[in-house]
């Protein structure tokens, strides 16, 4: 069979296509690739079926692009992939202009925030045929056989005769290694390694992808959806296939590569092995990861360093210790700077910290704490983002029982934490204060940091213009301004604030608005 997979992006967040071409003439994109689609791809043609796949990112295919070649080569599936809720609005527009281009294809939807609420996606989204729940490698091979009449295909939401039925839960599978590597060579695009930054912060040039080695993570973290989706377990491959797709990608001439795991640093005799083997078979390819910061597996740093560990992101959140306590972080402010000093000392060269803020309960002195926590670690870069909620999170529960959010008016939305809990720093203090923390942070650093800072802004350097890179180290001293410049312009593509604070308003608006909204982004893109 025919099948059509979709991976669905927020336009003002991933497209952004680098002005030149990569040498084997793809498209080059700033972002991650849909490693997801890309997995789909690859189990659905080992299972003999043809896979054409298409990512919002790329410039080449637009919707109407994708619409036109519905209509050509009739698909008898059609899946859209996306994660969170912030991409439901741009699923939930194309899928109604696929079911207008073509009203007998079938179309599924896929991916977190459809495993989380399949129920209220397929009544809201009445063109969607399947809501497909979990993983997905076995479960699109036996939707395949069955489109007809999927009752006994574990893990589909659907309708029959107008009455919603919900197949029982998919059980999860421990045995990842029995899936084909993802299919990287179908998609004509290549990617651009780029740090999680206020602006485009480009790390390398070479030719960049993304692995999974483990699924899930275990740990109550009120504003995380990831215990829900995977029911709290962890599941991992063996470090013999994870070598081997290293290997696989060496040959393809990758040269950076992104564990996307939701904890990387779990489980110390398998990082030892990953390591081992990347030594023994000479691998090269330079690679990140992220995870927590009371992890048991700090002790192998070093051994990461020396496989060519580049990059490690740890989610940090607050210098705050009673924030911590109240985000169910289960970690100290000791064990912190524990981590990061061991990560700078094992030679791991970019280490980065994701911080929230406006969090619930959170002071001003909470909020400066945590810029001065940050300025006195060690680390390289660092986000600070403002803290939102979504269903599927502990905070989500606590905010309906709190009669802050609707669940079942509000399921679709996204929200800022300080637009609607009282607890919260209003949005205009916390962006004060932000923009102050950030100054300080900025002056401690150049003081007390100052080679390690140059160092940084030297690979910068190296794949971004000047100005770019003098723009990424002033903004914080700018201050408010009237209407926005150029360099603001080109930030707010990639600014996860930003973007973050866009795509909430967006979660909330009609369909009628969506649309024009999204033509808007379009075009300014095309600019």
């Amino acid at each position: 069979m025919r099948v059509f997979l979709i991976h669905i992006r927020d336009p003002q967040f991933y497209a952004l296509p680098a002005k030149t071409l990569a040498p084997n003439g793809n498209v080059r994109v700033m972002g991650f690739p849909p490693i997801g689609i890309m997995s789909l791809s690859a189990v659905l043609k080992r299972g003999g079926h043809e896979c054409i796949m298409f990512d919002q990112a790329n410039p080449a295919t637009p919707n109407e692009v994708i619409l036109d070649e519905i209509k050509r080569q009739r698909p008898a599936l059609v899946g859209l992939s996306f994660l969170s809720t912030t991409s439901y609005p741009y699923a939930k527009l194309l899928a109604r202009q696929i079911r207008a281009a073509d009203d007998a294809v079938r179309i599924a939807f896929g991916g977190v925030f459809a495993t989380l609420n399949a129920e209220r996606v397929k009544q809201q989204c009445p063109e969607v045929n399947f809501v497909c729940r979990g993983d997905g490698e076995q479960l699109i091979l036996d939707l395949l056989e069955r489109l007809d009449d999927p009752t006994d295909v574990a893990g589909v939401t659907w309708a029959k005769d107008g009455e919603l039925i919900h197949n029982p839960d998919r059980p999860l599978d421990r045995d990842l290694d029995q899936w084909p590597f993802p299919d990287r060579d179908s998609l004509p695009l290549d990617f651009i390694e780029s740090m999680p930054l206020d602006v485009p912060a480009v790390l390398s040039m070479e030719r960049f992808t993304t692995m999974q080695t483990s699924r899930g993570c275990p740990w109550p973290c009120v504003f995380c959806d990831i215990p829900a989706f995977s029911e709290g377990k962890w599941r991992s491959r063996s470090p013999e296939h994870v070598v081997a797709e290293l290997d696989h990608l060496r040959a393809l001439g990758y040269g950076s590569v992104y564990f996307v795991d939701d904890h990387f640093l779990l489980q110390p005799k398998r990082i030892e092995a990953i390591c081992k083997g990347i030594n023994d078979n000479g691998i090269t390819i330079e690679w990140g990861c992220e995870g927590r910061v009371d992890s048991v597996c700090q002790h192998l740093f070093p051994a990461m360093a020396k496989a060519h560990c580049r990059t490690l992101m740890l989610g940090i959140e607050s210098g705050s210790q009673k924030v911590l306590d109240r985000l169910k972080k289960d970690q100290t402010l000791a064990e912190v700077e524990t981590t990061v000093t061991n990560a700078k000392a094992a030679g791991i060269e970019i280490v980065h910290g994701f911080f929230v803020v406006g969090n619930p309960d959170e002071t001003v002195e909470d909020m400066r704490a945590t810029f001065d926590f940050a300025a006195r670690l060690p680390l390289d870069t660092y986000g600070f983002n403002r803290l939102c909620v979504y269903r599927g999170t502990p905070l989500w529960h606590e905010y309906v029982e709190r009669g802050l959010v609707n669940d079942e008016d509000d399921w679709y939305k996204y929200f800022k934490c300080t637009e609607i809990d009282p607890t919260c720093l209003s949005g205009e203090e916390v962006n004060a204060e932000r923009s102050a923390g950030l100054r300080r942070l900025f002056r401690y650093k150049f003081r007390h940091y100052p080679l390690q800072t140059f160092r940084l802004l030297w690979r910068f350097l190296r794949h971004m213009p000047i100005r770019d890179v003098v723009y990424l180290i002033v903004k914080p001293f700018l201050g408010a301004q009237r209407g926005a410049t150029k360099a603001e312009l080109l930030s707010r593509a990639v600014e996860h604030r930003a973007s973050k604070d866009a795509a909430a308003d967006l979660t909330k608006v009609s369909d009628d608005v969506l649309e024009k909204t999204y033509d808007s982004q379009l075009e300014r893109r095309a600019e």
